[in-house]
């Protein structure tokens, strides 16, 4: 259903107080100004899945169409080919096209996740660039697009100029070519009269309007979101594992679940207005809610939710939530036993592990002799024995006492003991033959 007049006059607005919004050309808000048009983003397809901060640009085609706008996604199947240098301090991997044309397919079905293709006047589009550039020869593409765009032009932009020093390729050199083509493509054959991205394109989307209007003599516009960073200036979506994927295969529910979770007050009061999808007023309230009473932790745990339950389901949410539970909150063995081998050997790989012989579990083991001798929790039996007096330790879950003798019916999974020592301290035992 299109939006009212009203609405389409405040997208670039909400954008704003969203955080979304950075630069954009004189004049496009008299084009959006009671108008429905097509604007687009571009993906880079060098991986079989998006990661988090392709939610930035993902994000802006979902508020666009929300407004009633069309967006378009391009997907670079020629581009991917060669590489984007913005941001990049060096030259990247060339792929094959099989790789290329995999990603893609990956790519488009996260995409649909939020945002809708199927339904309606304004219902998104998919187009991969290869489909225009593989028939057309490099003479071709000097005398059509080549000739418009000067040397200076292409130098005076960060992506080259930041690259210089170091060396850059022709290739990458050629890039913003390319995108600015895909512009002039797309505006001519498609009516796409808006392009959108990151702060970091904002050069290589100049170049795409500059040559609509040299070579057609048509207007276009573009806006950027700025790039998002966390409170300590560190870049956004980086873990010490690397970036967080969109993909379970890549990163698990769990750890898409925890880090958001994990993101301090400062980042969750700017990551709730940027990428949740609930209304102004409610996202108002929330931060307010927030702010009085920061230690609930309400925005972590809303897009900790909001975000794992849209990219990977109800089902996984609830495992991500149990097992968050089990780490740092009040759980029992049943929910232990339920977790996989693979998801309960993540929970706790950060904690300190040791391995045992299952003869010794099949022999029975007192439980001070066990934490003391059998295993290194304890440095002594006489420090293990007092805290078992003091009721501190528990067995997956459940707190034991000094009689305890533990046997083969309190492996976890047939393959596991976990004992805690405290509230926090955990220690995982791998039983092995």
């Amino acid at each position: 259903m299109a939006a009212s007049l009203k609405e389409l006059m405040e997208l670039l607005e909400e954008l704003k107080w969203r955080g979304l919004l950075q630069d954009f050309t004189p004049g496009i808000e008299k084009l959006l100004k009671g108008n429905s048009v097509k604007g687009y983003a571009g993906f880079d397809p060098t991986a079989d899945s998006l990661h988090i901060g392709n939610l930035v640009p993902v994000t802006l085609l979902y508020h666009f169409q929300r407004y009633g706008h069309k967006p378009v996604v391009l997907m670079g199947g020629a581009t991917g080919l060669i590489g984007d240098p913005s941001g990049k301090s060096q030259e990247r991997k060339l792929l094959p096209k099989e790789e290329i044309d995999l990603n893609l397919f990956c790519q488009k079905s996260q995409l649909e996740r939020f945002l809708n293709f199927n339904d309606g006047e304004n219902r998104a589009e998919l187009v991969n660039n290869y489909d225009w550039f593989k028939s057309m020869g490099y003479l071709d593409f000097l005398r059509e697009a080549g000739k418009h765009i000067t040397i200076s032009y292409m130098m005076a932009k960060d992506s080259v100029k930041n690259r210089l020093d170091g060396g850059i390729s022709y290739a990458e050199f050629s890039y913003q070519m390319i995108q600015g083509y895909d512009f002039y493509h797309l505006h001519k054959n498609n009516n796409v009269q808006i392009q959108m991205g990151g702060s970091d394109q904002w050069g290589n989307m100049l170049t795409g309007t500059e040559m609509i209007r040299r070579m057609d003599g048509g207007e276009a516009h573009v806006f950027t979101a700025p790039l998002i960073t966390k409170a300590d200036g560190s870049k956004f979506g980086k873990s010490e594992g690397g970036n967080i994927w969109l993909s379970a295969g890549k990163t698990s529910h769990y750890k898409f679940y925890q880090y958001w979770l994990n993101v301090s007050d400062t980042d969750a009061i700017n990551y709730i207005k940027i990428f949740s999808f609930k209304e102004i007023p409610e996202i108002e309230r929330m931060i307010l809610e927030h702010e009085t009473q920061p230690h609930l932790r309400i925005l972590q745990k809303a897009l900790a939710e909001e975000l794992t339950l849209r990219i990977h389901s109800h089902q996984e949410l609830q495992n991500a939530v149990r097992a968050s539970e089990i780490l740092f909150g009040q759980s029992t063995r049943e929910d232990l036993i339920q977790l996989s081998d693979e998801l309960l050997e993540e929970i706790f790989e950060d904690v300190p592990q040791s391995e045992i012989s299952r003869s010794v579990i099949e022999n029975s083991a007192e439980i001070v002799d066990f934490l003391s001798v059998k295993t290194s929790v304890f440095s002594s039996k006489s420090e293990a024995r007092r805290m078992l007096q003091a009721n501190s330790i528990g067995l997956n879950k459940e707190k034991v006492a000094e009689d305890k003798v533990i046997t083969m019916s309190d492996l976890i999974n047939e393959r596991f003991l976990l004992i805690q020592k405290g509230k926090k301290n955990y220690y995982l035992i791998r039983v092995i033959n």
